[in-house]
């Protein structure tokens, strides 16, 4: 059941970033799933790094750990994933004044 939480708990950390993300990221939803899970991995490691592995009740700290993971991730896959798109596309963002 560990396996069906991580992907649950992966997709919100993925959409949740996107909303709050300025601007429009043109990743699929896989990806974005694929990179909350990543979120939430390298959050709950932050988390266990600075000692707030486990408190009593809501660990708002971990969460907020694993959604700030998770932008960043998103975010960078997003850049990524638009570079790699419009190479294959052969057009470019970046336009000459």
């Amino acid at each position: 059941m560990g396996w069906l939480w991580a992907i649950i708990v992966g997709f919100v950390l993925g959409l949740l970033a996107k909303a709050i993300l300025p601007g429009k990221q043109n990743i699929p939803l896989w990806l974005t799933t694929l990179l909350g899970i990543g979120g939430a991995i390298a959050g709950n490691a932050i988390a266990r790094g600075i000692g707030i592995e486990a408190t009593p009740g809501i660990d708002w700290g971990r969460h907020v750990l694993q959604l700030v993971a998770a932008i960043v991730l998103v975010a960078l896959g997003a850049a990524a994933w638009n570079a790699i798109m419009s190479k294959r596309r052969g057009t470019s963002t970046r336009t000459i004044a």
